[in-house]
């Protein structure tokens, strides 16, 4: 086998570099919207909530302030694993159990009728599923030595 054929069959440097840079935009994206989504939920008054979100009336408040704070965590293991190259797999582990979160999401938003939200819901869990399988498979992040 040549080194022409060689090349052409794996992937290129710029397509890796785009890839990485790709997946920390997506990160960093994930990261502000389930941010400032977990600190909301975990902390403002249910019924300001309930004015933009209606399944938030219908819920117990313990398991809003429960979601919230694990979407909370979960946009901080987006990225600081990642910037701090300390246990950078639990990027991974962060984005897969965001794009959970989502799936249960849009399970509940079915099972109420809002398929108005569905749209968000596959758009941040397909993020999500992106920077986990990104992270773990095609660039994961090397741990600091």
């Amino acid at each position: 086998m040549s080194t022409a054929t060689m090349q052409d069959s794996s992937p290129t440097a710029s397509s890796k570099k785009g890839l990485r840079i790709g997946l920390w935009i997506a990160q960093a994206l994930l990261f502000a919207a389930f941010g400032m989504a977990g600190v909301m939920k975990s902390t403002a008054p249910i019924a300001e909530l309930a004015k933009n979100m209606a399944w938030v009336g219908a819920m117990p408040e313990a398991l809003v302030r429960f979601i919230g704070v694990s979407e909370l965590l979960g946009a901080i293991g987006l990225l600081a694993p990642a910037l701090t190259r300390i246990k950078p797999g639990l990027t991974a582990l962060a984005g897969a159990a965001l794009a959970l979160v989502m799936v249960l999401a849009a399970g509940v938003h079915l099972w109420r009728g809002e398929l108005e939200a569905l749209p968000v819901n596959v758009v941040l869990g397909g993020v999500a599923a992106f920077v986990a399988w990104g992270r773990w498979k095609a660039a994961p992040i090397t741990p600091r030595s």
